[in-house]
């Protein structure tokens, strides 16, 4: 199951980022996951949130540039080699992992990772059929 993501390209300035999260949180949009990636002049902050289409209007009338894209959110186990068994799985399947972050989970004892590749379809069926938990959309804004 495909969820939604957030890219925003962000100038690496002081209060950019503070800027875009109080945007959505004057909105009441809610984050449930945040990775930023930084170079000297820019920033790419990948989010999900509960309301990503409104997100990404909101963003684009302030003056942020913001996309959409399917993601793919998996439970795995939260010990040692739990994230190694759905990187088996994708590695002997030769599926590429573009990108990838985690959180964990407030009700439960497993963690999260959040997984953007090329063959988003693909990727999905090869962690179904090796038993990978696939997270939906609906759970990720529960949390």
């Amino acid at each position: 199951m495909k969820i939604t993501q957030m890219s925003v390209f962000i100038e690496n300035t002081k209060g950019k980022l503070h800027e875009l999260c109080a945007i959505l949180g004057k909105n009441g949009i809610n984050i449930k996951a945040l990775t930023l990636a930084e170079s000297p002049e820019f920033g790419i902050v990948r989010l999900v949130v509960d309301k990503a289409e409104e997100a990404v209007k909101l963003l684009k009338e302030n003056n942020f540039v913001a996309s959409i894209a399917d993601i793919v959110a998996v439970e795995v186990s939260d010990d040692p080699g739990g994230l190694a068994v759905a990187l088996k799985a994708l590695a002997d399947n030769n599926i590429d992992i573009e990108y990838m972050y985690g959180f964990v989970e407030k009700a439960s004892d497993k963690a999260l990772m959040v997984f953007g590749f090329e063959d988003i379809d693909k990727a999905i069926d090869v962690l179904c059929k090796n038993g990978v938990s696939i997270i939906s959309k609906e759970k990720i804004c529960q949390l």
